[in-house]
């Protein structure tokens, strides 16, 4: 074999040599990406089940033990028992003659899972809104229906009579404003009855109680005082005190306070 045979020979030689070497680097570096893959689909994973199962737990937390977070859980009031479920539903009444209770006063049991409210209608003052209230009250439209609302800032006020609980219920029927403070000053125990913006039309099966001293706007046609509160006042002061839920100054009471019933009653003289 010459020289130059040779030669070619140990070039081959090395060039296998050195596509075997090319190759073997290659497997190596494919092996390292594969390792890395593999790594970060394992991480993916492992975060995924660990995000999915506290999911699961946080959710079967809550499905268990129906608790609502603090900011909107309602507050528990001594002398309070757990209120019913309401109704849910208005009504489509006929509005009562005012009448059949003009120059009539009356005494009315409002009864709520926190305690007996009394008051007294007056129907020379209000008639039509004391007609319309001994009607509800007589026909059970207030059965265990919730406060809805509790004002603690400007005004301060607890209204009910919502048997829908959402403040946008209705009997059917609305009327006219009477006995509106001139000067639109509304005393603590004062009852009076909530409404729309139509001072016309917009009064109708929802009534407030003052719990203490407020100014109402007298631009807008007022409100009517039918009557005021003689006995329970504690109780909504102590519904009061409990303040809105989530800490607003406007909305549903922390303390859930509904009616019951309500039981009205003539006074003779």
């Amino acid at each position: 074999m010459t020289r130059e045979q040779e030669r070619a020979r140990a070039r081959r030689r090395y060039e296998r040599q050195m596509a075997a070497a090319a190759a073997r680097e290659a497997e190596r570096e494919r092996n390292k990406r594969v390792v890395v893959v593999v790594a970060l689909v394992l991480v993916l994973v492992a975060g995924f089940v660990g995000l999915t199962n506290a999911l699961g737990k946080n959710d079967s937390t809550s499905k268990a033990t129906g608790a609502p977070s603090s900011a909107t859980a309602p507050v528990s009031v001594a002398g309070c028992a757990p209120p019913p479920t309401g109704i849910g539903t208005s009504a489509q009444l006929k509005l009562p003659d005012k009448k059949a209770v003009e120059g009539k006063t009356y005494t009315a049991v409002i009864t709520t899972n926190c305690g007996d409210i009394t008051v007294e209608l007056d129907g020379s003052k209000a008639p039509q809104a004391v007609a319309s209230f001994k009607s509800l009250a007589e026909k059970q439209y207030w059965l265990n229906s919730a406060c809805h609302r509790l004002t603690t800032q400007g005004i301060f006020v607890l209204q009910c009579g919502d048997p829908t609980g959402t403040g946008s219920g209705s009997p059917g029927y609305g009327f006219a404003v009477e006995n509106a403070p001139a000067n639109g000053s509304y005393p603590a125990g004062a009852l009076a009855m909530a409404r729309t913006n139509d001072p016309k039309t917009g009064n109708g099966g929802q009534f407030f109680i003052v719990y203490k001293d407020s100014s109402l706007p007298t631009d807008t046609g007022g409100y009517t005082i039918f009557g005021k509160v003689t006995g329970g006042m504690d109780i909504v002061k102590k519904i009061a005190d409990a303040g809105v839920r989530g800490g607003a100054t406007d909305g549903a009471p922390a303390a859930p306070i509904s009616i019951l019933r309500v039981a009205v009653t003539e006074k003779k003289a």
